[in-house]
């Protein structure tokens, strides 16, 4: 199979298997054996979790190309196109890397169908592997033991938090999901977790976490990070939680023996950290929010950024979210943290529907909302109405960031 173009590519992998998502390793593990992408030669850190999987790749990313080691960095899913899914040294993958890489593992699978999760993760590892690189990162998509970024056996693996999220796939409680997502740690290889209070479900012989193993202090300008073993202070504060901040520190440090870093490039890494959409702060006259939160959690750390940082005028939410997320708990976490909302659907197949969001925000009591007929024209109401001083929030999934923004 040949096609010209990466929206042919991905136009024709989105047809071929039967499910959107069909949790399983086998399919991945025989292709990548036959591909021989799964034994890479550099080290692997996997990093699953409900929130701050991003954030996290993207500060390992940051102090490891800071130290120029040669980084891959594969999350999921992309705001504004498929090629942000896939970096190598901090640059969004080219659309010719990803059809050459299609193209082997299309030659590959035979008669295997494969979901496009799969299919993409297949090609993250042979782009990686072909570019010889230092350190590959890779950002778990859904749960850990079935996910196609469990077959390959990482040498840190981290866990970021666990809350109640793809429910109907993982469970119905913390514990349950953290059993499912701690299918990502290997027997006598460190794992990592970003939660202070972890389900014992969790637990791992060689566990390092937040606020045990290590932790971190918060001060006014500043910050200051501890292990067992070391002491980090005066740190530059991130444009990323300092959560995820600190789980990243200690993947380093666990990782030194490999691939040294020096405090020096740990502070101008974490100086540089970034990630589009999460709390992505824009300044001017009206002050623009971009976060892709899309449950419970992640909405009350938007509503935590809210009320430390407050405005002198109003605060103007945009929002949409999926049908299959729970929409008032994640309501129920920020409303008060708003002044008028402006709400819309957005283009998905599995989108609330606006009779959907409305019933949400009648069954809460918000009556401070315009609805309108598409995510866009919400945004466009947003900007019309705010006035200098107020700021705009945009939130609820990377399809409402994506959307609110397009022409």
């Amino acid at each position: 199979m040949h096609f010209n173009t990466l929206s042919q590519w991905l136009d024709y992998i989105k047809s071929q298997h039967p499910t959107e998502m069909d949790l399983s390793l086998e399919r991945v593990i025989d292709i990548g054996h036959k591909l021989n992408i799964l034994n890479p030669k550099c080290p692997v850190i996997t990093v699953g979790g409900t929130n701050g999987k991003g954030s996290t790749v993207a500060g390992l990313e940051s102090i490891y190309l800071a130290q120029k080691y040669k980084v891959g960095a594969f999350t999921t899913p992309f705001i504004f196109k498929f090629n942000e899914q896939l970096r190598i040294n901090g640059k969004d993958i080219s659309d010719d890397l990803l059809i050459s890489a299609f193209e082997k593992i299309e030659a590959a699978r035979g008669e295997t169908t494969l979901t496009i999760f799969e299919f993409k993760t297949l090609a993250a590892c042979l782009i990686f592997k072909e570019e010889n690189l230092d350190i590959w990162l890779l950002e778990v998509g859904l749960g850990g033991r079935f996910d196609a970024v469990n077959a390959i056996d990482a040498d840190i693996a981290v866990i970021t938090s666990i809350g109640l999220d793809h429910t109907e796939w993982l469970g119905n409680t913390r514990e349950d999901i953290a059993l499912t997502k701690s299918g990502i740690f290997r027997p006598g290889k460190p794992a990592v977790c970003g939660d202070p209070n972890p389900p014992e479900t969790l637990f791992h012989t060689h566990f390092y976490c937040q606020g045990k193993e290590f932790s971190f202090t918060e001060e006014e300008t500043t910050w200051s990070w501890t292990s067992k073993n070391k002491e980090l202070k005066n740190l530059p504060k991130t444009k990323l939680l300092l959560q995820n901040m600190s789980t990243v520190l200690m993947v380093i440090e666990l990782m030194q023996y490999r691939l040294p870093v020096s405090q020096n490039n740990i502070i101008q890494g974490l100086s540089n950290a970034s990630l589009p959409g999460r709390i992505q702060v824009l300044p001017g006259d009206v002050t623009k929010i971009f976060d892709v939160s899309h449950n419970p959690d992640s909405a009350e750390l938007l509503a935590t950024h809210l009320r430390k940082n407050t405005v002198t005028g109003k605060t103007h939410a945009v929002f949409s979210m999926l049908a299959d997320k729970d929409i008032q708990k994640t309501l129920l976490a920020i409303k008060d943290c708003v002044s008028h909302w402006h709400i819309g659907p957005i283009k998905d197949a599995r989108a609330a529907s606006l009779s959907v969001l409305d019933y949400c925000f009648r069954a809460l009591n918000i009556s401070n909302k315009q609805a309108y007929e598409s995510l866009n024209q919400a945004y466009q109401s947003a900007l019309n109405q705010a006035k200098p001083g107020d700021q705009i929030v945009i939130f609820g999934s990377f399809r409402t960031v994506s959307e609110a923004t397009s022409t």
